[in-house]
């Protein structure tokens, strides 16, 4: 065959390949799919179990086989070299309410793909491929989030896992047996990579296709539960009230007011409320109990801790004003930590071959890979999400940048499995 014709039969090949990327994503999105456009597939729920089981006749189709641990992660094994450790890539499935069809999805799907271009070139592999779906990394059903890679990393005990229960009262371990999707495996990874939407403009803002994660921002997240006393809105005098609703929106306030005051042009400070359950929540009922989640978020880990004290020392100030009484419950944290420099030189090498654009980022966000690089080498890479819109049935990455991130984490896969990473 001329040169010619191989390139010809190659571009044509990549055009394929893009091809079915494209059709595999569509079809992945059809499974809880909302009338806006996006996704609700929470952990453990029908809408779950059938993307998972889609996801499931995809891989084994192209040869891999798939198993489930004890809290649902769902492994699809690629052995290319009998007896060899295996580099793991992955993400999730599940999703927001009314979440978006890229966040996560995309990341396991593109694993996937980079691992079926490999399999069909796999000379001079020293590792097998491992693509995971991790259970439950959304954390809006079960708390917390990130669940199925902190069991693996032996962050949280599983028993602790399935025992844990929805606001419904099922339990985790009651979900995964009504989808099927548990088990007893077990993996050793040397290495993992992951791939993800930025969630966030600043590669759209800067003309980039790829982001090389340097860094997570550090975060401490905080279940709260506000106690007051229930009585009649109308006849009970404001000086006599114990509103645990008015706790609750205090405290609000107060982490807004933190942000702010915390904030500098070095190191900004986030924080929110994502979640809040009022009791009795009636009309003509001052509230008795409010549960609420606060999360703080910083990059640098002194502001953080600063931040974090000050919000500590406004829920004293806050008991007193509104006469209630304020309990910390759960925690999840997790802190500013670096991603692996040869990763990162290695994506870029990887990127500077394909004639990507990239640059150095840090992840506001969580992902399984704050989990996994802080037991293996580990990569993670960005691309941009239009206008950084996340969590949203208007997310979107398009079809392009899409591509270009399945290009460069199918060449760095093969980087790795050739040994050049661990």
């Amino acid at each position: 065959m001329s040169t010619t014709s191989t390139a010809a039969a190659s571009a044509t090949d990549r055009s394929e390949a893009a091809r079915a990327f494209l059709a595999d994503f569509r079809s992945m999105s059809t499974f809880g799919a909302t009338a806006g456009g996006g996704v609700d597939r929470q952990a453990g729920t029908a809408a779950d179990g059938q993307t998972r089981n889609w996801f499931r006749g995809l891989v084994e189709g192209h040869g891999f086989e798939v198993r489930y641990d004890a809290v649902g992660n769902q492994f699809a094994l690629l052995e290319l070299i009998p007896g060899a450790p295996y580099v793991a890539m992955g993400s999730h499935l599940d999703s927001q309410p009314l979440g978006g069809r890229f966040d996560g999805a995309y990341g396991v799907l593109t694993a996937a793909h980079a691992a079926i271009r490999l399999k069909e070139a796999a000379q001079g592999a020293k590792f097998n491929i491992a693509v995971i779906n991790w259970f439950n990394e959304e954390g809006c059903r079960f708390k917390p989030s990130m669940m199925g890679s902190s069991v693996f990393t032996g962050k949280l005990p599983a028993e602790q896992v399935l025992e844990t229960t929805d606001p419904h009262g099922t339990t985790v371990r009651e979900a995964l047996e009504s989808i099927g999707t548990i088990g007893d495996f077990s993996l050793d990874v040397a290495a993992y990579l992951e791939i993800h939407i930025e969630q966030g403009r600043s590669l759209e803002d800067d003309g980039l296709t790829i982001g090389l994660v340097e860094s997570t921002w550090g975060a401490n997240k905080y279940e709260f539960v506000v106690h007051g006393e229930q009585a009649h809105t109308g006849a009970t005098v404001i000086a006599d009230r114990h509103d645990a609703l008015l706790g609750a929106s205090l405290l609000v306030a107060a982490a807004r007011d933190i942000a702010d005051e915390f904030s500098t042009e070095e190191h900004a400070v986030i924080t929110s409320c994502g979640e809040f359950t009022v009791f009795p929540n009636s009309p003509v009922v001052v509230a008795s109990r409010v549960n609420l989640l606060v999360d703080l978020r910083s990059t640098d880990p002194d502001v953080l801790a600063a931040a974090d004290a000050e919000l500590h020392r406004r829920v004293a100030a806050i008991e007193q004003r509104a006469s209630v009484e304020i309990k910390r419950g759960a925690e999840h944290v997790w802190a500013s930590k670096a991603y692996d420099a040869s990763g990162m030189k290695l994506a870029a090498a990887s990127a500077d071959k394909l004639g990507l654009p990239y640059g150095t980022v840090r992840t506001l966000a969580g992902h399984d890979s704050t989990n996994m690089k802080d037991i293996v080498p580990t990569i993670m890479l960005f691309v941009p999400s239009v206008e950084g819109i996340s969590h949203n049935e208007k997310e979107l990455t398009s079809d392009e940048d899409m591509l270009a991130g399945v290009d460069l984490f199918t060449e760095l896969l093969g980087r790795v499995a050739r040994g050049e990473f661990v």
